[in-house]
């Protein structure tokens, strides 16, 4: 166990945090076991930085003892080795230190860090005003000399990060002289040509390679889609493009970046095919039979916790209940002609060609023979009135119906769009609606005017010209790229 995390560090320290999977792939592969015991060479020019144990018989012309706190030196904690060998005596186990003699131990410790200067020694504690706040050791009085009260901070942490952000600053400040900014730089480049025993440079921050903003944006030279073809969309995607935030639309649908799929859209997809499994008759219209089903596939969505399985399971039994009500219901003569129906149909869109393919969780007809597209909904959010009246994924939908989307469903015929409809199954209806036990219904009428050919042709020309900026609301709270959106003060650009 030691000698893996000892190889864990050297690790780290030859190539960075390359995650734990790379590792255990580097330590597999390896035909040989790599050395653990082999002390590394130390360096006469660099500052030893160690544990007092390990400074014993060591000197220095310089030594710093830093973080001398009481609670931290002295430790008065039981401690020991993972399995206690420290404890194995001549004669057994042996009984733990008792607070005295670890105080004395400290004390010897203390001794030995403070020995080890030749010429200088230097001990730093912090003391903070509060009286429950970070105190000095009680050994610092045991040196004999008055303790140095520094109020403030230094200008900057005594870090290489942060002198080289100092040195680089410095080179492009306006305010410092010609001869300081190439002192500045001179700097800099020293720092950047020191490398170990093996060339690695031991500040590579100090580069210019390694900083942000020096290169211009890459630009592919593929286009993202063929000027001369169709944009193909998804009615799903429509409005995300056109009217949420072209950004998430991008790294979502085209990158893939999205995040893996939840429990929620698990809920989502398990009861959308029950409900095409009634539709189609493939499994009668009896809640006892869906909910077999149900019990048959339940554990393979991933919940946090027991108790939230429970609730979900409960909520899409509640759904399943609304859906089968809905389903036998007489909804003004209207019937089933299709469930789950694909569809792939070119729409014209101002100067452009949009395709559009899909699939439609419902289409009927009524006795009119005009066609209703039902698109089922198991979230928790339900559009306003005035959201569903120029719902994109609707509209789309009914216009992608009087371009010949569903005449193969009705027998070679082209019906009229009658109306798209949001089954809310995740909500009740109201009162005047039948109340809670049936799914909320919100109805869209056949779109008119120009305003679904406009979005399309917006969402086409956002794809083809490549602009995908990022627009800030609601949405943003449950997005997965954050930190990579300009818009949001987690994602914004390191370099302005």
């Amino acid at each position: 166990m030691c000698a893996l995390f000892a190889t864990a560090a050297r690790a780290e320290e030859r190539t960075g945090g390359r995650g734990a999977l790379n590792f255990l792939e580097e330590i597999e592969a390896e035909d040989i076991a790599a050395d653990t015991l082999t002390r590394r060479a130390a360096r006469h020019d660099a500052v030893r930085l160690m544990t007092a144990h390990r400074s014993k018989g060591l000197e220095w012309r310089l030594v710093v003892v830093a973080g001398v706190q009481e609670g931290l030196w002295p430790d008065l904690r039981r401690r020991g080795s993972l399995l206690e060998a420290d404890r194995i005596g001549r004669d057994g186990l042996a009984e733990p230190l008792t607070p005295g003699a670890l105080l004395a131990e400290e004390r010897r410790l203390f001794y030995v860090a403070a020995t080890r200067a030749r010429e200088r020694l230097v001990v730093t504690a912090v003391q903070a005003p509060a009286d429950d706040g970070d105190q000095p050791s009680r050994f610092l009085t045991e040196l004999g000399v008055e303790p140095k009260d520094v109020t403030g901070r230094p200008r900057r942490p005594l870090s290489v990060a942060a002198l080289v952000a100092e040195l680089r600053a410095t080179t492009v400040d306006p305010r410092v002289s010609d001869t300081l900014r190439e002192a500045a730089a001179q700097r800099l480049a020293r720092l950047a040509a020191l490398a170990d025993e093996d060339g690695r440079p031991l500040v590579p921050s100090a580069h210019p390679y390694r900083w942000w903003g020096m290169f211009e944006p890459t630009r592919s030279r593929v286009p993202l889609r063929d000027r001369d073809q169709p944009v193909v969309l998804s009615g799903s995607a429509l409005d995300q493009l056109a009217n949420t935030c072209a950004l998430q639309w991008f790294l979502g649908r085209e990158v893939k970046a999205d995040a893996p799929a939840t429990a929620a859209q698990g809920f989502g997809n398990v009861v959308h095919v029950l409900a095409d499994e009634v539709a189609s008759g493939h499994t009668p219209a009896d809640l006892d039979v869906l909910m077999e089903r149900l019990d048959s596939v339940w554990n393979a969505l991933a919940f946090d916790a027991p108790w939230k399985s429970a609730q979900e399971k409960e909520n899409a039994r509640v759904a399943l209940e609304r859906f089968l009500k809905w389903h036998v219901m007489d909804r003004t003569g209207r019937t089933p002609v299709a469930s789950e129906h694909d569809f792939d149909v070119t729409l014209g869109a101002g100067d452009y060609e949009v395709r559009i393919r899909g699939q439609m969780d419902r289409v009927e007809t009524d006795g009119d023979g005009r066609a209703y597209v039902v698109d089922f909904k198991t979230g928790k959010q339900a559009p306003s009135s005035a959201e569903v009246e120029h719902h994109p994924q609707l509209a789309v939908y009914q216009l992608a119906v009087r371009e010949g989307a569903v005449d193969e469903a009705f027998g070679g015929t082209r019906p009229e769009p009658g109306g798209a409809e949001l089954v809310q199954l995740r909500q009740g209806a109201a009162k005047r609606d039948g109340g809670e036990t049936l799914p909320k219904v919100q109805a869209q009428k056949p779109p008119e005017g120009e305003w679904v050919g406009d979005l399309l042709a917006t969402a086409a020309g956002k794809v083809l010209d490549e602009r995908f900026t990022p627009t800030t609301g609601q949405h943003c709270a449950h997005c997965a790229f954050r930190a990579s959106c300009s818009a949001r003060p987690e994602g914004r650009h390191v370099v302005e």
